[in-house]
């Protein structure tokens, strides 16, 4: 099964799962243990991080262009929608959450956002959910902010102002039935 290999220019926004939207900087060459390697140097500047991942590997670890504006318009539907909880040990669902953000799927931390939001009215959220909350919206707003070409913290108020909107609905009709 022959698959075209992902194919990355340097000055691209990229997606790496676990880290998030960074931008290829570099397209290196490197010797290791008399291989010649091709690498891409991505830097993820909020973290100061610069990681380097083999050209034959980048998608096998889920490395993916920006998405596409229908997808960031899906992910951002799902914001609007009524939060998700289960009624499972938190450590389980806590588990199943970091598991969906380091997916970097985009409809999948957005549900994570959707479901730990707490609107300001709501009871105060645990330490770790407030992390991974703060984790997941994160993520979203600094795609949507590479893909808006705004800055993060723009990106973040566009994702709280759906969300507030959100409970907002989702309060009232609870408090109407």
């Amino acid at each position: 099964m022959a698959t075209k290999a992902l194919s990355f220019d340097v000055g691209d926004y990229v997606v790496y799962p676990k880290h998030g939207v960074g931008r290829v900087i570099d397209l290196q060459s490197t010797d290791i243990a008399g291989m010649a390697l091709e690498l891409y140097v991505l830097r993820f500047e909020k973290e100061k991080m610069t990681l380097r991942v083999p050209t034959n590997k980048a998608e096998s670890v889920g490395m993916r262009k920006l998405s596409s504006d229908k997808t960031m318009q899906e992910a951002l539907a799902t914001l609007k929608g009524k939060p998700k909880v289960k009624r499972t040990m938190w450590s389980r669902r806590a588990q199943e959450y970091e598991a969906k953000i380091n997916s970097g799927d985009l409809a999948s931390i957005a549900e994570v956002v959707r479901d730990l939001f707490r609107p300001d009215d709501a009871p105060e959220q645990s330490y770790s959910e407030r992390q991974i909350f703060e984790a997941a919206s994160t993520r979203l707003a600094r795609e949507l902010g590479a893909m808006e070409q705004v800055d993060e913290k723009k990106a973040l108020e566009k994702i709280l102002d759906i969300l507030n909107k959100a409970a907002s609905v989702h309060h009232k009709v609870r408090v109407e039935a």
